[in-house]
């Protein structure tokens, strides 16, 4: 069988966590683990997630980091965590039920039964769904924003911005994770353009995106400065990789 293990990066999701985690472990998901990766979270996340690992004997595991270092780094610190403790499927996910929990099954039969290395959870093919209750604003600058990802790095993903994704340990292996900077969501970007680069295969699977349940955005002006001068920078910093 192999061992699936969820990263959740969090900061300041106490009130999602218990929640959060119940709803995982109830998945009909063999040798399923999961990661939390809290950036010292001021309201006690993970204190909180350490109380929870006796709810959870031998399949919760907390990694305590001293500050708000920002999802990328959060991620590549868990994806070598995951890889190093023996896991053959390494998911992403988000702490504040965005991400249907229930869709976890599927991914990973798509993962496991198709010619693929990555599977992501997205919001624009066909099926999938970004929150009825969002505005059309806000529903237009997620829109926007993927698609300006996707046209200038030429990427044939539909959902490049999108967090809710499963990949093959062996795929994971093959990129140059030392080499990713990106910290804020465009890390997301940077990893499906380096995924494109090294020919990684890759399905999508419709999902319905929701607004999270309590607590606030992590997505801030400087995170969406960052994703759209980094998109430009992807093809210089790589340029060896497109080249080959």
């Amino acid at each position: 069988m192999s061992k699936t293990t969820l990263i959740i990066p969090t900061y300041n999701e106490r009130q999602n966590l218990p929640a959060l985690l119940e709803e995982v472990f109830k998945l009909d998901v063999t040798d399923l683990h999961v990661l939390i990766v809290d950036d010292n979270s001021p309201d006690g996340t993970g204190v909180l997630a350490e109380n929870l690992k006796g709810t959870y004997p031998g399949k919760l595991d907390i990694l305590h980091r001293v500050g708000k270092l920002g999802l990328g780094t959060a991620y590549i610190q868990g994806f070598e965590i995951a890889m190093q403790s023996g896991a053959q499927v390494v998911g992403q996910m988000d702490a504040d039920f965005s991400h249907p929990i229930q869709k976890v099954p599927q991914l990973l039969q798509a993962l496991q039964q198709e010619d693929v290395d990555m599977v992501i959870g997205s919001r624009y093919i066909p099926g999938g769904q970004l929150d009825e209750n969002w505005p059309f604003w806000r529903k237009g600058l997620s829109r926007f924003g993927n698609f300006y990802a996707r046209t200038i790095l030429n990427l044939p993903i539909r959902d490049v911005t999108g967090g809710f994704r499963l990949w093959k340990s062996a795929a994971l292996r093959r990129l140059p994770l030392n080499r990713v900077r990106s910290n804020g969501y465009v890390f997301q970007v940077e990893m499906a353009y380096l995924s494109r680069l090294l020919g990684l295969r890759f399905r999508e699977i419709p999902i319905y995106f929701a607004d999270r349940r309590w607590g606030t955005s992590k997505m801030s002006f400087r995170i969406q400065l960052e994703a759209a001068y980094r998109v430009w920078m992807l093809k210089g910093l790589y340029h060896d990789l497109v080249d080959r």
